[in-house]
């Protein structure tokens, strides 16, 4: 591969990021419910990419579920626990029901990112801004850091099987980026040194969200999961890493003391 071609997508992958930047920077600053509205959208579109993935044929239904999903997933702030956790095992009940050639990776997948959604929500509504903006930075670092190395660096495949362009280089620059944003947390946002393992480990999980939407691409045979996103592909291509680092940081949210300190 040419230096031209390995960085042909570079332009609009950068274009493309800026724009969305900015739309999630006005979500998040606004909160409440323009956030829960941001959200339930990419929630929305990323379940209608799904099952049009699994289920090419039938776009009525994958629009349908999508629509189900940012419903579920921007009404459940708005409910107590015993309402809204049912509510949200909905969306991949029914994927699981209507697929059934994929059933668990369709319910386990929708499942994933209402939760996920969900997931955001909280750290915007009961911790803070700046704590969802580190989880965004974590994962921003990891991706565009593994990015560069891995272009850059090459080397030995992460998993070639299952994700051919990813690198071991890059994997590890991965991890080193988002230990520097938790450092840069720690030492100037008030949170605690724990940050930068939970960081690293946030970072990890973040990969591995990347690699389970490459999975479901290999298996069904698809580049990109839309063409939504100019140099990105769709919404599970740019925020599937953002699904594994968002349930990560769910379970140690309710299983652990999230060290964010004074954030």
């Amino acid at each position: 591969m040419s230096v031209r071609d390995r960085w042909a997508d570079l332009g609009p992958r950068l274009m493309s990021a800026a724009v969305m930047v900015v739309l999630a920077a006005l979500a998040i600053w606004f909160g409440g419910d323009v956030f829960h509205v941001f959200v339930a959208l990419i929630c929305a579109g990323m379940t209608w990419e799904l099952f049009r993935m699994l289920a090419p044929e039938r776009s009525g239904e994958a629009l349908a579920l999508g629509g189900l999903a940012g419903l579920v997933t921007l009404a459940v702030p708005y409910m107590t626990p015993l309402i809204a956790l049912p509510l949200l095992a909905v969306p991949p009940l029914l994927c699981a029901q209507q697929v059934p050639r994929h059933r668990l990776i369709c319910g386990a997948y929708v499942g994933l990112i209402v939760l996920a959604g969900f997931e955001m929500m909280v750290l915007r509504d009961h911790f803070s801004a700046s704590t969802l903006v580190w989880l965004i930075l974590v994962v921003i670092a990891s991706d565009v850091a593994g990015y560069f190395a891995g272009r850059m660096l090459g080397g030995p495949k992460f998993w070639p099987k299952i994700s051919p362009k990813k690198t071991w280089s890059g994997t590890v620059a991965g991890w080193v980026g988002a230990a520097l944003v938790g450092a840069g947390f720690w030492l100037w946002g008030g949170a605690g040194p724990g940050l930068i393992l939970l960081s690293t480990i946030t970072a990890l999980a973040a990969q591995l969200g990347d690699i389970a939407e490459s999975a479901v691409k290999r298996m069904t045979g698809v580049k990109d999961s839309s063409n939504l996103i100019p140099g990105h592909g769709g919404l599970l291509d740019r925020f599937d890493a953002m699904l594994g680092a968002s349930l990560f940081v769910l379970l140690v949210a309710i299983l652990f003391d999230l060290p964010f300190g004074a954030l």
